[in-house]
């Protein structure tokens, strides 16, 4: 009986990530619970419901001083069960940084890494993809996004060739802007896709009128990008302190409170906070830890930052 198997064999990524998660520490108190896992519709794989965006916070220089605080936000982002990490060319320095860390800290291949092509034409997206390759240090990617849908019609005619080759995993469109969502629903409506990424928070509602509904009935997951408006949001509850009631669905602070809304929306897959202070990057965690509100509650906490 001693040789029995107790479950199934390890996969060189489970070690990986497990490895990682040791080499992180413990966790946070109130963090120690599972990550919320969500699926992608086009597959039925799960993946955690809180990501990490790179937009600003990771186009940083080559020095280790520099990279110091980003290196323990990747170790810990992973220790705490984040697997999913955004980046885009148009960030500067940002997905080599975030590819020499995940490399420096052997966890590449526990990651699920989303990236973009943003120029126009085929023969500069297809250079601008392998260059993303190169510099996130990686075979193939999760996830390769259209970045605020930049001559999408050439790019996702290559990115289903790549699709095909196995070069990438999945395909998908992004913006970040109301402004683009009548060009963004038509293109949800005529192009089966993998992922949407679209803005949407509690000040930033209005994916929610047909992004979001368009999304679940079509199969693609989403992802949220400016959970906090850039920021607005603190601005909003500035001075203020954190109502007591919303300990009831385990909120500690308000980015909790505006990342919780956000997860509550049965049409959000994941949300991709970007920061660069590890202390941010625990909190933005436990987010995805503990219970959700549910739809009168969320109204609730909408007239909360309404108020502000």
């Amino acid at each position: 009986m001693g040789d029995e198997p107790i479950g199934p064999p390890l996969t060189r990524r489970t070690v990986l990530r497990l490895m990682a998660a040791a080499a992180a520490g413990p966790a946070p108190a109130g963090a120690t619970a599972p990550l919320l896992q969500r699926p992608i519709p086009s597959s039925g794989e799960q993946i955690p419901a809180v990501g990490l965006g790179t937009w600003r916070t990771f186009d940083v220089g080559a020095s280790a001083a520099a990279r110091a605080s980003l290196r323990e936000v990747l170790q810990r982002f992973v220790g705490l069960g984040g697997r999913v990490i955004d980046s885009s060319p148009m960030y500067g320095a940002a997905e080599s940084v975030a590819g020499d860390l995940a490399a420096d800290l052997a966890v590449t291949d526990t990651l699920f890494l989303a990236t973009k092509v943003w120029t126009s034409g085929r023969d500069a997206g297809v250079t601008q993809m392998e260059q993303s390759l190169r510099r996130l240090r990686a075979r193939r990617l999760d996830l390769m996004q259209i970045h605020n849908l930049l001559d999408w019609r050439t790019h996702l005619r290559t990115l289903r060739e790549w699709k095909a080759a196995g070069r990438i995993r999945y395909l998908g469109v992004t913006h970040y802007t109301a402004s683009a969502y009548d060009e963004l629903e038509r293109v949800l409506r005529a192009e089966p896709l993998d992922f949407v990424q679209v803005n949407y928070s509690l000040g930033e509602r209005q994916a929610e009128r047909r992004i979001l509904p368009l999304a679940r009935e079509r199969g693609v997951a989403v992802l949220v990008n400016r959970p906090f408006a850039e920021g607005g949001l603190f601005h909003r509850v500035r001075g203020r302190a954190l109502p007591a009631w919303v300990a009831e669905i385990g909120c500690e602070s308000w980015a909790q409170v505006f990342l919780k809304w956000i997860l509550a929306h049965p049409g959000v897959t994941c949300v991709i906070p970007a920061t660069s202070r590890p202390q941010h990057l625990a909190d933005n965690m436990k987010a995805g830890v503990g219970p959700l509100p549910d739809e009168a509650t969320r109204e609730r906490m909408a007239a909360l930052v309404a108020a502000g």
